[in-house]
């Protein structure tokens, strides 16, 4: 059984689904569904349709270099059967499987790293921005030691003057 893989959103089209759309010049596009062919019939550009594979590797969000994916490679030599060889891939299949998945949640880990620590960082500004919100003014005058330093909050944006109209 052969499995192909869409041209625009490159999830895999098993025996009997999809489309396929042959140009002029012979060149074959297989599409999964009709949502990929519309797109690509618009000539969409995939690296740019947010929930395409391509998308996704080209913006960071799936991993784009891993031994794992050697596996799935596509091979157009035939290959000559041998049953040893045949039982170890077999028996390497789950264990492959395993480490493909945990490579894949420490990628997803350390992309929202990034994130968690400027969420983070945010938060502590906004807290020492309005840190009277937390504590009560009276607390300052009693204790010196509460306050933090203030930091300028500069707003950029143009202010348009209003002058009273001449009759």
């Amino acid at each position: 059984m052969r499995l192909e893989k869409c041209w625009f959103c490159s999830s895999t089209i098993y025996p009997g689904h999809g489309i396929q759309f042959v140009r002029n010049d012979a060149k074959i596009f297989k599409f999964c569904r009709s949502k990929c062919h519309k797109n690509f019939k618009m000539k969409r550009n995939p690296r740019k349709v947010k929930w395409t594979k391509a998308y996704r590797r080209l913006h960071g969000k799936d991993m784009t270099k891993d031994s794992t994916f050697e596996f799935e490679r596509k091979r157009n030599r035939p290959l000559r059967y041998d049953r040893i060889n045949t039982e170890k891939v077999l028996q390497a299949i789950p264990k492959i499987s395993k480490v493909k998945a945990k490579r894949e949640a420490n990628h997803i880990t350390n992309r929202l790293k990034v994130g968690k620590t400027k969420r983070k960082i945010e938060a502590r500004k906004e807290l020492e921005q309005s840190i009277s919100m937390v504590k009560a003014p009276s607390a300052f005058k009693e204790d010196a030691t509460l306050t933090l330093p203030k930091q300028k909050v500069t707003v950029s944006y143009t202010q348009t003057e209003t002058k009273p109209m001449e009759e």
